[in-house]
C-alpha cells in the first residue's frame, strides 16, 4: 500500500464521505488537534503496565477520539449520515468519562493549590495531553456543530486528563482496577 497520494499537493484534503477542503480549514485544524491529544496519550499510555486500568482506559479514550474525528470531518449536508458512537459522539460516551472521573477522583486527597505539572512522566504526558484537548475543545467551538456532544466530550476529557494526572503523581498513587473487578 503506498502511504502518498500526492492529492493533498495542492493544500487540500478529503473529507469523509465526499468534498475537499483547504488544510486550513478549522475541521481540519480541529481533527489535526485531537491527533496530537490522541498521540500524546498514546505516549502516556505507553508508560502505563499493559492491561491495567490506565491502559485499558486510554485506548478506550483513543478509540473515542477516532469517533470524534469522524464527527468533525463530515460535511454539513452529510451529517444524517452520521452513525451514534461509531461516527458521531453520543452523550453515553461524555456520561462515561464522567463516572471515571468521579471513579478516580473518590481515590484522591487533592492540595486545594494549584497542581505543577511534572511530579512524574506519565502526570505530565497526562497534562500535555489534557493542554491539547483544551486546545481542541477551543477550536471545535468554532464549528457549531448543531445536535453534537463533541464539545461536551472535549470538555470532559480534558477534566479526566488532568484527574489522571493527578493520580500518578508519586504522592497520590492510585490502585484502581478493572470496572468489573471493583
Amino acid at each position: 500500500m503506498k502511504i502518498y497520494t500526492r492529492r493533498g499537493d495542492d493544500g487540500t484534503t478529503s473529507l469523509r464521505l465526499g468534498g475537499r477542503v483547504s488544510k486550513d480549514d478549522l475541521a481540519i485544524e480541529v481533527v489535526g488537534t485531537v491527533d496530537e491529544a490522541q498521540a500524546f496519550l498514546g505516549l502516556a499510555r505507553s508508560a502505563t503496565d499493559r492491561g491495567s486500568w490506565l491502559d485499558d482506559t486510554l485506548i478506550a479514550i483513543e478509540r473515542d477520539l477516532w469517533v470524534l474525528m469522524a464527527e468533525v470531518t463530515t460535511p454539513s449536508e452529510a451529517r444524517d449520515r452520521l452513525e451514534p458512537g461509531v461516527t458521531a459522539v453520543t452523550h453515553e460516551m461524555v456520561s462515561h468519562l464522567e463516572v471515571e472521573i468521579d471513579r478516580v477522583n473518590a481515590t484522591l486527597s487533592l492540595s486545594p493549590n494549584f497542581a505543577v505539572p511534572g511530579e512524574s512522566p506519565l502526570s505530565a504526558h497526562l497534562d500535555v495531553a489534557r493542554t491539547i484537548v483544551r486546545r481542541a475543545e477551543r477550536l471545535a467551538v468554532g464549528l457549531h456543530l448543531e445536535g453534537s456532544d463533541a464539545v461536551m466530550y472535549l470538555n470532559r476529557l480534558s477534566d479526566l486528563c488532568w484527574t489522571l494526572a493527578r493520580s500518578q503523581e508519586p504522592t497520590h498513587p492510585v490502585q484502581l482496577r478493572a470496572n468489573n473487578a471493583q
